[in-house]
């Protein structure tokens, strides 16, 4: 089943993976009773000031360490196949911060998004001033493309903030 999400873009919402398995980290659907924890994280200050709160949790996948639900990623696709790539997007509860987590799940989504999805390039697109976030998209081998300016909105002070565009090519996942 595919669903439009607000930018044109094409999300597979009826392909999830049941399950994948990171270093640290286990992927798998969201499910209704995550949805509390994930609206919780996603209102932490922390977070809420990088991440808006998402009209629906259930094309997401959680994120959980030793059984504990502590974010969320989610992956949109472009299936035009001129110009086919996919787009990941993730936040963590902010006591996970910092702990490699972030990085583990973005390498383990992107992984199953070129060997078995077939994308070439995938883009993430944090806010340029999120630069623990850019940071961690580095270690995973995400290069910066270039500032989009006035991007998406400041949820702290209610104007426009700069995103900054980054892909991987398949061959430079780490």
């Amino acid at each position: 089943m595919d669903s439009e999400n607000g930018d044109g873009r094409r999300q597979q919402t009826g392909d999830l993976p049941r399950e994948l398995r990171g270093a640290a980290v286990v992927l798998r659907p969201a499910t209704e009773a995550d949805v509390p924890t994930l609206d919780r994280i996603v209102r932490e200050p922390e977070v809420a000031a990088w991440w808006s709160v998402p009209d629906d949790y259930h094309d997401m996948l959680a994120i959980l360490v030793d059984d504990e639900v502590i974010g969320a990623i989610q992956f949109s696709e472009e299936t035009d196949p001129e110009f086919r790539h996919a787009t990941i997007d993730i936040f963590l509860t902010a006591g996970r911060h910092g702990k490699g987590l972030g990085t583990d799940a973005v390498r383990t989504l992107a992984h199953w998004l070129i060997h078995e999805r077939g994308h070439h390039r995938l883009t993430i697109d944090p806010a340029a001033a999120n630069t623990a976030a850019v940071h961690s998209y580095r270690k995973v081998g995400f290069k910066p493309v270039g500032i989009m300016r006035a991007y998406g909105r400041d949820y702290r002070t209610g104007g426009w903030t700069d995103g900054l565009l980054m892909d991987l090519l398949a061959d430079e996942l780490t």
